[in-house]
């Protein structure tokens, strides 16, 4: 098994986060494990939100780290969603947009 990828989020909002997930996401290969360190209150209830929307599977709280910390693992397929608002699906790949 391979280690985790950390994604060390610091104390940024989840927003940030999700956009920095985002673009981490979209360079790893499928089956990849990300532990996201996320110290923002937003981050237990906007992760598995994310994943649901993206298909990617949230994992859940990593335990016995020093600071809260989240697994994602990478899915093949999953969908799309906007760079700078990751929350939102693709408008190249939904055709909203233009």
């Amino acid at each position: 098994m391979t280690s985790p990828v950390v994604l060390d989020g610091g104390d940024r909002r989840c927003v940030l986060l999700l956009i920095e997930l985002r673009k981490l996401t979209t360079t790893l290969s499928p089956g990849t494990e990300i532990h996201l360190i996320a110290t923002d209150p937003a981050a237990p209830l906007d992760l598995p939100a994310w994943c649901h929307l993206t298909g990617h599977v949230y994992l859940g709280p990593v335990e016995d780290q020093e600071r809260p910390t989240y697994g994602v693992r990478v899915s093949p397929g999953a969908a799309a969603t906007d760079a700078d608002r990751p929350w939102h699906p693709s408008r190249a790949r939904s055709g909203i947009g233009g």
